[in-house]
């Protein structure tokens, strides 16, 4: 049988392709849309997917890839919508299709000139005053206070600055971190990035914010996420949020009942490799999972809060390593035992958890003061995922096999410190009800269970050695 290969004729449909988010379809996306139609008789509108905005540190998307589509085909412009998923796949759009014209707005003047060599290349004038990002600001800006200081401020000051409908009202520094300021600095000597505004009462912050960020030592977390939650306020709290289970319960019926999103603040849990590290483990990819070690160390000291209050590398590190725990095991677990190396200085220099499931195991490592690899392994009766480290920073992984010609690494774009992801979950929680990342109340709850275990003197389970 002889399949006749088509040959692509002069006189065919003159085919013109876009491309864009289309995120709160408005009229200047429609009248990009009228102007492409026009310059063909064929249009064809290509639509970025979720993971592809993100992957280009596009953050804000407030509409999921099918709202987008749909709100596309129902201009009744578009001959054809396709998802957009990888850089370069504009080449490989333009020689399947058979692309005669690309246009796309003029604010990308020159940046698609390389696309000349396979087709004509037109820059749509842009419609003035109108933007996907001006609607977002207007509509739903946020207005984000912060709640303590500890040295993640000042990062998360930066990364807020990647999620665009976000905008920072202030800060107010408890006073017990007044007197724990290691630069000696009280509140209003302290200047922070940006000239932001400093409040001297947690009520005068509150007034001026519709969420607010919870960082201060982690056994004042639950009662100012209350203060917050109580009058209204949307609450984004680093993790542990509390230092018993019933307080991190307490604070999620308190969240429902005032109809906020409480988020637990562990970045790692927002990063997209994580996640589809998290769902490539949980469908079998490596078998029955029979084994999760995390580890977390670091050489420097913890913040001066965690110091006073007498707090180590269980309440800094730990959250990460039972975030990978529970988000691949679960929290039902059969067992938990800990052993802690102290000293009369370091309360907490090195600590080791460890889990019996009913069909599998897990150890959480974490350190301050020690060194070790700070690698994640996930064990499978097929193969295993090796996370390298710093595995808490997730843009690569592995899987692995016996046979090691089948092995896959898997790479994802991982911009800055990390923290812009959870604000940006934290913002889309708010506006659309719905959580992105890999924290839900379960995790949140037995990190905080595990935390009081830990603190409880009086705990069997836990071993002190010196």
């Amino acid at each position: 049988m002889v399949i006749e290969k088509y040959e692509y004729k002069e006189n065919d449909l003159k085919k013109v392709i876009t491309y864009g988010t289309f995120d709160l379809l408005h009229y200047g996306h429609i009248n990009l849309l009228k102007r492409a139609k026009a310059l063909g008789d064929y249009l064809i509108v290509g639509v970025t997917t979720d993971s592809f905005d993100i992957s280009r540190g596009k953050l804000n998307v407030q509409q999921s890839l099918m709202e987008r589509i749909q709100a596309v085909k129902d201009t009744g412009l578009a001959d054809e919508v396709i998802p957009e998923e990888y850089i370069g796949q504009k080449i490989d759009d333009i020689r399947r299709y058979h692309i005669d014209v690309f246009a796309i707005g003029s604010d990308w003047e020159g940046k698609f000139d390389y696309l000349k060599e396979y087709c004509e290349v037109v820059y749509l004038p842009r419609t003035a005053n109108i933007s996907s990002t001006k609607l977002r600001q207007e509509n739903s800006g946020i207005r984000l206070g912060i709640i303590g200081y500890e040295p993640m401020v000042e990062k998360f000051i930066q990364e807020s600055r990647y999620v665009g409908n976000v905008e920072l009202s202030g800060i107010f520094q408890p006073p017990i971190q007044q007197e724990q300021r290691s630069d000696g600095l009280l509140l209003h000597e302290k200047k922070y990035a940006g000239g932001l505004t400093v409040y001297e009462t947690l009520q005068e912050l509150l007034d001026e914010s519709d969420a607010v960020y919870v960082v201060t030592s982690p056994d004042k977390r639950a009662w100012y996420s209350q203060k917050a939650l109580e009058q209204k306020k949307h609450v984004l709290c680093e993790s542990p949020v509390a230092l018993e289970k019933e307080g991190a319960l307490f604070l999620t019926r308190l969240a429902k009942d005032k109809g906020c999103v409480f988020l637990e603040a562990i970045k790692t849990a927002y990063f997209m490799a994580f996640n589809r590290l998290v769902l490539m483990a949980k469908s079998g990819e490596v078998g029955n999972i029979k084994a999760v070690e995390a580890t977390c160390t670091q050489m420097t000291p913890p913040p001066v809060g965690y110091q006073k209050g007498g707090f180590g590398s269980m309440a800094v590190w730990g959250p990460f390593g039972l975030l990978s725990v529970f988000s691949i095991l679960g929290t039902d677990y059969k067992k938990c035992d800990m052993v802690t190396y102290h000293t009369k200085t370091d309360p907490d220099l090195f600590s080791k958890i460890s889990f019996l499931y009913a069909n599998a195991a897990a150890s959480v490592k974490t350190g301050i003061g020690v060194k070790s690899e700070g690698e994640l392994i996930i064990t499978g009766t097929k193969g295993y995922i090796y996370v390298p480290s710093p595995w808490w920073k997730t843009d690569y992984f592995e899987v692995r096999y016996e046979d090691f010609t089948q092995n896959r690494r898997y790479f994802y774009k991982l911009d800055g410190e990390g923290l812009r992801y959870e604000i940006a979950a934290f913002s889309r929680a708010i506006q659309n009800g719905v959580n992105t990342g890999c924290m839900d109340e379960k995790i949140t709850a037995s990190i905080s269970s595990v935390m009081e275990q830990f603190y409880d003197k009086e705990c069997s389970n836990h071993d002190f050695i010196s």
